[in-house]
């Protein structure tokens, strides 16, 4: 039976996630519209180029991948153009019954995070994905707007917690086996015991290519109980076997992401899903 959102009698983000995990495959495709990558579709550098690339991914993905990601900041470059865009991108993978991650990190305190919780995760908001990447660095807590709209609605959010820039160890790695990472994580689980069952709604953003940081820092991403979003597989260099290997006990909750080396092989549909058939069977591979 689907899980249902505390008091809202909605079935949780979590439990949306983990089925579609379960019918496509654990696969999530970025949508990221790099100048370099429309220019290498023939597209131009254009609202128009910008809509034209985005509804090519989704439809070539549409039936393969449990999520896509679209990249806020290559949308906000277009100023409301751009923006216009994206909210018909995230209509459109709602009528295509696939789920959205709207990579926007997101992190502030008070009436302005509860601002940017109403821009992503509110019913009726242009701007409404399924779930929202978030920053925690604020504290923990300063995101509790967010999480306590997310429950409500029956969406998601990721949380920053190990990213694979070599920037990021010089915060997130800090005080070792009590690391800020591992904070982080403990919060998340904490967060996830409001959900029953399987998935919680409150996952992390933890690197492909983070290596052995989660074992040197004795963090426990199986005891988080919530869907670990894992950018970096393909271009950045990170293999689906190495997936395997970084997260061990917690690869069920692994949605693997790529981008660039499945949106390099358009601009033609055929071309880019038989690139993300090739990256979801690697990740279904025993």
């Amino acid at each position: 039976m689907p899980e249902q959102v505390p008091g809202a009698g909605r079935e949780s983000f979590g439990s949306r996630l983990g089925a579609a995990m379960a019918a496509r495959g654990p696969l999530c495709v970025g949508i990221d519209p790099h100048p370099a990558l429309l220019g290498s579709w023939g597209l131009d550098d254009g609202a128009e180029g910008l809509r034209r690339f985005s509804l090519t991914v989704l439809e070539a993905v549409a039936s393969l991948a449990a999520a896509v990601k679209p990249q806020v900041a290559l949308y906000e470059r277009h100023g409301s153009a751009g923006m216009a865009v994206l909210e018909e991108l995230l209509a459109a993978a709602r009528d295509e019954s696939v789920l959205t991650i709207a990579d926007a990190k997101r992190g502030d305190i008070g009436s302005t995070m509860a601002a940017y919780a109403d821009a992503w995760l509110r019913d009726g908001s242009p701007l409404a994905a399924d779930s929202v990447t978030l920053s925690p660095y604020l504290g923990f807590e300063s995101l509790r707007p967010a999480l306590d709209l997310a429950a409500e609605t029956g969406r998601g959010v990721f949380v920053l917690a190990l990213t694979s820039n070599p920037e990021g160890a010089s915060v997130q790695h800090v005080g070792g086996a009590d690391s800020v990472a591992n904070r982080i994580a403990r919060a998340a689980a904490a967060e996830n015991a409001r959900y029953q069952g399987g998935l919680g709604s409150v996952g992390l953003v933890v690197g492909a290519t983070v290596g052995t940081a989660l074992s040197d820092l004795n963090v426990d991403l199986a005891a988080v109980r919530g869907p670990i979003l894992a950018p970096g597989l393909g271009a950045q260099g990170a293999t689906p076997a190495d997936l395997r290997t970084t997260f061990g006990a917690a690869y069920p909750q692994v949605l693997g992401t790529s981008s660039r080396d499945i949106l390099s092989a358009g601009p033609e549909v055929r071309g880019l899903r038989e690139a993300a058939l090739r990256t979801r069977d690697g990740l279904l591979a025993e």
